[in-house]
This record gives C-alpha cells, structure tokens and sequence, in this order.
C-alpha cells in the first residue's frame, strides 16, 4: 500500500488549533475556519485529510462536526474524523454524511466490546487510535491516562478485525522533535495491521524514515505543526514520499 500524507486539523472553539502534547492550556490559534484549511489541503493535492474535534474528545459529544460534514460533502479529498465519537449514533451521523473513516478512540479504552462490535459491523471504515503516554494508552482529549498498554490494546482489536490504527505518542505530539519510529514499528509488528503514525514530525526526513517502514505496515503519516509552522509544504511532503516509494 502507498504512503499517505494526512494533513491535520485540530478544531476548538470553531478554529483550527494545536496543542503542545495535548495539553488544552498550550492552545496555538492557527485559522478561523477549519473547512478552508482542509480546502486548502485538498487543493495542495491531499487525498486524505485527518481532522479531530477537540471539544468532542474532552467533552464526550459532537461538538464541531459541521465543519467535518462540509469538507466531506465539498472537497475531493476523503475525511478521517475522532474526538468525541462515544456511540454507534455518532459513527452513523459521520459515515451517512461522507465521512470515509471514524477513528475510535477514548471508547475504545472504557468499551473495547462496543468498539469490537462497530469494527465488525462497519469493517475498514473503522480506525482505532491509540494514543499513548509512556507506553499506555491516554483517553479523553489525553486528560487520563489508563493502565492498558497500547501494544496489548492493539492486538486485541487486530485479533477482533480491526485493520487500520492510527498511533500518536503524546510525549513527541507538537514537540517537531521527530516521530517515535520503532513505537509505530513496534505496533506494526505485533498486530500485523496498518499503522498511521501521528505525532512529531518536523521535517521531510522524519517522513522518509517512516516511509521506509511501509512495507512493513506503516501506510502513513499526520502531519500538523510541521505544515502550519512552514517546515514543509503538502506537496512537498506528496513528493518526498513519491519519490520515495
């Protein structure tokens, strides 16, 4: 499978923000709408956009969702949506309004039998996030940390059907410090399934680094502070992957 390039918008307040380690006190502002900023993704040639509502995630509901709905019904890029999406109705809302995929995550930790059944039920439209902090899994906009290990949680859900994970390591999320590779590496590995990576990547290199686990099932990467802060452009990032693979 290529190599995908997932711009990020994070949305609070209706804006588009990113946060230092997923910490809400550490807010950078960087747009006032977040559906021109995923048109702006999409013209730059990104066919996948990945966007998090951040109010959803802390507050356990659908809080921004409109702006998900408009870029999916707008743009040519697909959308890949979490925070805040805590039950079947939630998931259905998204996917019958041309969401392509809906990434499970706090309900994933507090009721893996639900999340198990929705990955059986709606199959790779599906994704399980897992964002750790130290090895174990964090939930709820990474305001708790739990005492599952993200590795374990990982397997299970391989084990129940699910395909595609997306892994953020909070200690490198925002930091432009580099990705932790052989945590994505690892996860890979032991659930034999894909892997996104999300968190720290800075330059174009840390993206060639996780380009070269491809084959091994890292089929992307997030990118979001690295594209607002002007480290790298989108169809930079596209090309250096291209070229690449």
């Amino acid at each position: 499978m290529s190599f995908t390039i997932f711009p990020a918008i994070d949305m609070r307040g209706g804006k588009c923000v990113r946060l230092l380690q997923g910490d809400y006190n550490q807010e950078t502002v960087y747009g006032d709408s977040p559906f021109e900023m995923a048109r702006s993704f999409a013209s730059a040639g990104a066919s996948w956009i990945h966007m998090v509502d951040l109010d959803g995630a802390k507050d356990g509901l659908r809080v921004n969702d409109s702006f998900v709905v408009k870029a999916a019904n707008e743009l040519t890029a697909k959308i890949q949506i979490g925070g805040g999406i805590r039950t079947e109705a939630d998931i259905a809302h998204y996917l019958e309004n041309g969401i392509a995929r809906v990434i499970l995550g706090s309900i994933a930790v507090s009721d893996p039998d639900f999340a198990i059944e929705m990955i059986q039920k709606y199959e790779d439209q599906i994704a399980i996030g897992l964002d750790a902090k130290n090895g174990y899994v964090a939930t709820q906009g990474w305001l708790h940390t739990s005492k599952v290990k993200a590795v374990e949680l990982g397997k299970r859900f391989a084990d129940a059907g699910a395909e595609t994970f997306i892994f953020t390591d909070i200690a490198t999320d925002g930091m432009l410090s580099g990705p932790n590779v052989e945590a994505v590496r690892m996860l890979a590995q032991e659930t034999g399934k894909y892997v996104i990576a999300s968190g720290g990547v800075s330059s174009l290199a840390d993206l060639r680094k996780l380009n070269e686990l491809n084959k091994e099932g890292v089929i992307g990467a997030i990118v979001g502070k690295a594209l607002y802060e002007g480290r790298f452009s989108v169809s930079e990032a596209l090309s250096e992957v291209s070229v690449s693979c």
